[in-house]
């Protein structure tokens, strides 16, 4: 069982990692879609990091915002298959519904089964899951 598992998620931190992501989608490069999104991630040691999605001419090669935080997060040695995620939040700038594809939450498991992740739902609704709820079947190869 991960730290994250064990670990509550703070009002703070919440608010920290909602503003965050909130900049980062600002900074989203959306020519396409125009569909601009952003997240924040928490390590455990409590640093924050961001993203936002990146589109290209050739579509598939895309990147989404919460991949974004997260492989930062590696390429900084922030989070690794021993240092779990403890939370993850996507927002856009439009304040409509973003749950994290399906690519994204296999990738937010890797890293932090256990990570809590926020987003708006299709009622509105700001919603809270663990990334195992997300995903019950993701895998790790470790």
């Amino acid at each position: 069982m991960s730290a994250a598992n064990s670990v509550p998620l703070t009002d703070d931190e919440r608010q920290m990692l909602l503003q965050a992501a909130q900049w980062a989608a600002e900074k989203a490069y959306a020519p396409f879609s125009k569909f601009y999104v952003g997240a924040a991630l928490l390590t455990l040691d409590g640093r924050i990091f961001t993203g936002c999605n990146v589109e290209n001419s050739s579509y598939g090669l895309t990147n989404c915002a919460e991949r974004t935080a997260i492989f930062t997060a590696v390429a900084e040695g922030a989070v690794s298959v021993e240092h779990d995620l403890k939370a993850v939040v996507v927002v856009n700038r439009d304040g409509v519904p973003c749950s994290p594809c399906g690519a994204c939450r296999q990738v937010i498991y890797e890293f932090g089964p256990n990570a809590v992740v926020i987003y708006k739902a299709k009622d509105g609704a700001m919603v809270e899951s663990k990334a195992s709820e997300l995903l019950p079947e993701g895998f790790r190869l470790r």
